[in-house]
């Protein structure tokens, strides 16, 4: 039994599926979420509703369904919380779920690690064995190297084993909160209004603003082949497209997608702009069979289909 902390979120959900279609037993974990996503409707699994921040109840769901592995996908919400309700949240939910899992007596546990840790690297493809700063210009950076720094200690102190899984920047079905491009564009298109929709920060889209942006089917199913390999000759694994996007790339896809739309993006690239070629190396990754499936066309054409079916992202 695979418990996935996070299991009916964005990434959660996706990663249940592309579990449950390989032949393993789950138990989702959900936090104030109600709704079961159309493509887990009628799929067998186990779901408890659990806030990791507190001290008993990963235990218990573990104990009680007799976990061997656990996948830890649980974020808080960017920007929602206090710095000091962030830091108990996201270490109080880390050090819960290690601790489950010794007591349960697991073997592996998968830790969601971010791309953003390479912040700061000024030319990719992002290699996982590349030098990293001491600091968190982000949230996300600071608390997913921490993760990985403090999951790792933990593991070599325990005998479990631990892998962190460094996501790109995914997008795709059930995404929520309108801060990435290729949702708002999405969206505009199928609701037939000039795109992008504004994010939700007032900032501009940039043309030439490229990023690794990996469609979350994609992620779900290589989160699924690292957690359950038989074998792992690594601690870190990326899960990315391994190619880069720009923002021209996503409106020629919208395009495509949804012909009539209306397309407006600054020349250039932005200020937050990543450095060179920020594309994910996919080498580790692909040694245990990961080849993300989507082309950017075939997965903003998925997305599209998904929102014109009437679901709620």
């Amino acid at each position: 039994m695979i418990l996935v902390t996070g299991g009916l979120g964005f990434i959660g959900s996706h990663t249940v599926v592309s579990l449950l279609n390989a032949g393993h037993d789950v138990v989702a974990t959900r936090f104030r979420v109600g709704r079961i996503p159309s493509f887990l409707a009628g799929k067998k699994f186990a779901v408890e509703s659990v806030d990791v921040a507190g001290p008993h109840a990963v235990i218990e769901t573990a104990l009680k369904h007799k976990v061997t592995s656990i996948i830890h996908l649980v974020v808080t919400p960017l920007g929602g919380l206090s710095p000091a309700e962030d830091y108990r949240m996201n270490m109080s939910g880390l050090i819960n779920v290690l601790e489950a899992g010794r007591i349960a007596g697991v073997k592996r546990i998968s830790v969601a690690s971010s791309s953003s840790i390479y912040g700061g690297v000024a030319e990719g493809p992002y290699r996982e064995d590349m030098p990293l700063r001491m600091r968190g210009a982000h949230p996300t950076e600071a608390f997913k190297k921490a993760f990985e720094v403090l999951s790792q200690h933990f593991g070599d102190r325990t005998g479990i084993e631990i892998a962190c899984l460094r996501i790109g920047n995914v997008w795709g079905p059930l995404y929520h909160s309108m801060n990435n491009l290729p949702s708002r564009l999405a969206h505009a298109a199928v609701k037939g209004q000039p795109a992008p929709l504004p994010r939700p920060n007032g900032r501009p889209d940039f043309a030439g603003d490229s990023l690794d942006a990996i469609y979350v089917g994609d992620c779900g199913e290589g989160i699924c082949l690292v957690h359950t390999a038989p074998k792992l000759d690594h601690a870190v694994y990326n899960i990315g497209s391994g190619r880069v996007t720009t923002g021209a790339d996503f409106a020629a896809a919208i395009k495509k997608a949804v012909p009539e739309t209306a397309v407006t993006l600054q020349d250039g690239q932005g200020p937050d702009n990543r450095g060179i070629n920020p594309a994910l190396d996919l080498s580790r990754a692909a040694a245990i069979g990961y080849r993300p499936a989507f082309s950017l066309d075939d997965a903003m054409s998925d997305y599209v289909a998904w929102l014109r079916a009437g679901n709620a992202f």
